[in-house]
């Protein structure tokens, strides 16, 4: 059984930094393309950024791009999102999700998702 487990959302002020973690099971974690994606409140679920299987290609959303890092290690199955300089619009459900074969922004080439970690960021 695959299950991607996400931790690390809370509530967080503006300019403040946190770091999100995804844990990977029932699946072979280093054969896997992982990304982040998150839904704002009201919104349709977005592309945030993505990881290619060796951790060398990466990519990422204009709105968060020299802002959030994307990383994993394929030793504990995790993927991370190191976010910098959060930002209210930046509340949302978190995501992680895995891809075997596909576009990295694009959220039905994905096989496996989270069940998401809120991060609320006030002003």
């Amino acid at each position: 059984q695959v299950q991607l487990l996400e931790s690390g959302g809370r509530l967080v002020q503006a300019g403040d930094s946190l770091r999100l973690s995804c844990v990977v099971s029932g699946l072979t974690f280093s054969a896997y393309g992982m990304a982040w994606f998150r839904q704002p409140p009201g919104k349709d679920r977005e592309f945030v950024a993505g990881l290619d299987w060796g951790g060398e290609i990466t990519a990422y959303a204009d709105s968060v791009k020299n802002r959030f890092t994307i990383s994993r290690t394929n030793v504990q199955s995790t993927v991370y999102l190191e976010m910098n300089t959060l930002k209210p619009e930046d509340t949302a459900i978190y995501y992680c999700a895995a891809q075997r074969f596909g576009s990295a922004r694009i959220t039905t080439d994905y096989d496996f998702w989270g069940q998401g970690t809120q991060v609320t960021v006030s002003s």
